[in-house]
């Protein structure tokens, strides 16, 4: 059949069974892709780089295996852009940082390889900020990805490329890294599904952080899926697992009758209160769900000070900002007198029994709760800002300043202590931009949050196309 545009918006589970079925070809859907980035990619600089040859023919011998009936991948011919803070073989992989400009592994990260392996054709990189360090999504050789939703506010960060590139059919679906918020920011943002999982049941090697694809896994730094739909969460989800080491993880299945589920509402706290138009939005996505049958319970809380939470985490996701600031003013902070963070082996692992103890006042919540509703940014998609750094910018928040670092108080909460967070599309501020929430389910519950996202988005707006897709 003659392919259609509107193919650029379906789910990867459909666009996978299409040509699985013979409907349409692999080829034809790259085309169809390759002829949207020509159009939307001048306007929001998400795609950054592009192997349309190589691309091509993987597209044709994808298609030759279909005709001759050989046995194929679940996901067969389906073209992907990669975030390139994910090493990718063959593929200028640079993490946004200039160090890395001529960066081209010999080999794919874990997850990416994952993907291929299920017969994935990547064909380009998305952009992001140096050494994924932003909720904003630029950097000095690629410049500025804007949001799809509105060219002057930002798309989130780190994973902004991305999440615009899914939103925008540009790209089946994509690969997400997320320490404080990363996939998280991004699909809201951007208006579309997003899924940070629990820590260490997805390989996270291969992940470019001041060195060209690191062999170590980083502390909090997980790898997830960010899609038009949940169904393709769970189904990349299941694909991206680890299948052999120590960290294997065995997933809980949710119940077949989601509204059986008991689910707090934390989305009032002195600790990082949120703007009005992003608290309406998000109250009305929690009115929609208690109206569907489902448990809500607005004042349940777990045993966890934010505050101190927010503490130990943060100095992790600050270091690492940290490293995406501009040399001359990395030596501003130090000349001020010490005001880069210094974190020894033994106060890191001071820092990590208290985080444990925090680990388990989460788990006693999670054996009265099944999941728990809470923000992920304070404000909806802010202007652009790439003046100073992290400590001298500032956010409007309802009329007033608010510092910048607010932006991940809610984040870090729950990315500190490992717990799996989904992100679903659930409307449109008063301004006409996406935000949203993370459900946040118990260690090991990520088929929960990601079931009952589906869920809240069925009954709220759901995925929308962007206006400049």
């Amino acid at each position: 059949m003659a392919i259609s545009e509107e193919v650029l918006f379906w789910s990867t589970v459909r666009q996978a069974r299409a040509i699985k079925d013979g409907e349409f070809k692999s080829r034809a859907l790259l085309e169809l892709m390759i002829k949207q980035i020509e159009l939307v990619n001048p306007k929001i600089n998400a795609v950054i780089g592009l192997d349309l040859d190589g691309a091509r023919a993987a597209a044709d011998a994808a298609d030759a295996k279909v005709a001759a009936g050989e046995e194929i991948g679940v996901l067969h011919g389906i073209p992907i852009t990669v975030k390139d803070a994910l090493q990718t073989k063959g593929l200028r992989s640079t993490g946004g940082a200039v160090e890395l400009h001529n960066n081209i592994p010999d080999s794919d990260a874990p997850v990416v390889k994952a993907m291929k392996d299920a017969g994935a054709i990547v064909f380009g990189k998305t952009n992001l900020p140096r050494w994924s360090g932003d909720i904003q999504a630029f950097n000095e050789m690629f410049g500025t990805t804007s949001n799809p939703w509105n060219v002057s506010r930002v798309p989130g960060g780190s994973s902004g490329g991305a999440a615009a590139a899914v939103a925008t059919g540009m790209s089946s679906f994509e690969i997400g890294t997320d320490i404080g918020g990363s996939i998280r920011f991004p699909a809201s943002f951007c208006g579309i599904f997003g899924h940070k999982p629990s820590f260490g049941i997805v390989p996270s090697t291969g992940y470019i952080d001041h060195e060209a694809g690191g062999t170590t896994e980083a502390d909090v730094n997980v790898v997830g899926p960010l899609a038009r739909s949940a169904e393709d969460l769970k189904f990349l989800l299941d694909l991206m697992l680890r299948k052999d080491g120590p960290l294997v993880a065995s997933l809980a299945q949710p119940p077949e009758d989601i509204t059986s589920l008991k689910v707090a509402v934390w989305l009032d706290d002195p600790f990082c209160p949120l703007d009005s138009k992003v608290s309406a939005v998000l109250n009305a996505a929690v009115d929609n769900l208690q109206a569907t049958g489902v448990s809500i319970d607005r004042s349940a809380r777990p045993d966890v000070d934010p505050a101190e939470a927010f503490a130990l985490g943060s100095s992790l996701v600050t270091s690492a900002m940290l490293q995406s600031m501009p040399a001359e003013s990395l030596q501003v902070l130090r000349a001020e007198g010490g005001a880069l963070p210094q974190i020894t082996h033994r106060s890191w692992l001071d820092n990590h029994a208290r985080r444990e103890a925090i680990r388990g006042k989460w788990a006693e919540f999670f054996e009265k709760f099944d999941a728990i509703i809470m923000p992920i940014s304070p404000v909806s998609p802010f202007p652009h800002d790439q003046d100073g750094d992290f400590a001298s910018r500032t956010l409007m928040s309802d009329g007033k300043h608010r510092p910048y670092l607010d932006l991940i108080r809610w984040t870090i909460l729950t990315g500190m202590a490992y717990l799996p967070s989904t992100t679903p599309p659930i409307g449109l501020d008063e301004d006409g931009l996406p935000v949203s929430f993370q459900v946040v389910g118990r260690f090991g519950g990520d088929y929960t949050t990601i079931r009952l996202a589906e869920h809240i988005a069925k009954h709220s707006a759901g995925y929308q196309r962007p206006p400049l897709s």
